[in-house]
């Protein structure tokens, strides 16, 4: 939970830090994430929010949350709904309903709709795809090269569903379709997803404010090291671009974006420290 106190020695503005999972705190490839613990410390030691911003389900993320010892918002399926545990501010959260230990707010279309919708689109456009409401656990696992129980969580969606395109010369036919169901896309590391009329950055923002609202002036940093964390990381004050294979296209998309010189926890560790004074 913040206090006012933990601010003391930040008197100018808040420090907020958002930030992705895969390839941001968590390694591309091995998911760890040990080597961001002394910036983790750090923003702990501070009382600095961090709020995770990802495509990944509730499911998942409380997963990684256990693991990282996270107490504080974070944010799902691409900009779906933003989970602010009870109490986390000293006021009831403003159009929020509550789920469990949260306060939800929810930005995202339905997980059903979407998928129907997916396949109106993929009809209309000629292009096949493979969602994961088509996979099974076992097929999710290996599409995503994880364990099999993170699978599971994967496949409990609710405002996002990711896809597989099978017919790539037809890509930009499908994604003009998805645009002209009224539809978001937008792609990750493996998938294409198609989403409501949210994104991270629309839920960033939202979180921002409340923030601002209880403890003043806030700073936000945001971390990302795909195509799908470029809206939020035009929304921040400072944007870290995580070294990647992406990192050049990155920074067309986000000048003023600061390009980490190492990858994934390691690359984030730095950021981090550096920034975090």
């Amino acid at each position: 939970m913040v206090t006012a106190e933990s601010q003391s020695d930040s008197p100018a503005a808040m420090d907020l830090v958002f930030t992705d999972l895969d390839g941001t705190l968590l390694h591309p490839e091995t998911y760890c994430w040990q080597a961001a613990r002394p910036a983790l410390e750090r923003l702990e030691q501070r009382g600095t929010p961090w709020i995770l911003v990802t495509s990944k389900t509730r499911a998942e993320v409380e997963f990684w949350r256990a693991k990282l010892d996270h107490q504080h918002p974070f944010i799902v399926e691409n900009g779906g709904a933003a989970f602010v545990p009870e109490g986390y501010f000293p006021m009831p959260v403003p159009g929020a309903t509550r789920q469990g230990p949260y306060e939800v707010l929810e930005w995202g279309a339905s997980y059903g709709a979407l998928v129907a919708d997916l396949g109106t689109c993929s009809e209309r456009s000629g292009c096949r795809v493979w969602g994961f409401h088509d996979m099974t656990a076992h097929e999710v696992a290996a599409a995503c090269d994880f364990p099999l129980e993170q699978a599971v969580l994967a496949k409990q969606r609710e405002y996002d569903e990711p896809f597989l395109v099978r017919d790539p010369e037809l890509a930009g036919r499908l994604a003009y379709a998805i645009e002209e169901e009224g539809r978001r896309w937008t792609r990750g590391g493996r998938f294409w997803h198609i989403l409501g009329t949210n994104d991270k950055a629309g839920a960033v923002l939202a979180l921002s404010a409340l923030f601002a609202r209880h403890y003043g002036p806030v700073r936000t940093i945001g971390l990302g090291d795909g195509m799908n964390d470029v809206s939020f990381l035009g929304a921040v004050n400072v944007a870290v671009l995580i070294r990647s294979g992406q990192t050049a296209r990155l920074k067309t998309l986000v000048p003023r974006g600061i390009a980490s010189r190492r990858a994934g926890p390691e690359g984030w560790n730095d950021a981090v420290l550096s920034l975090i004074r």
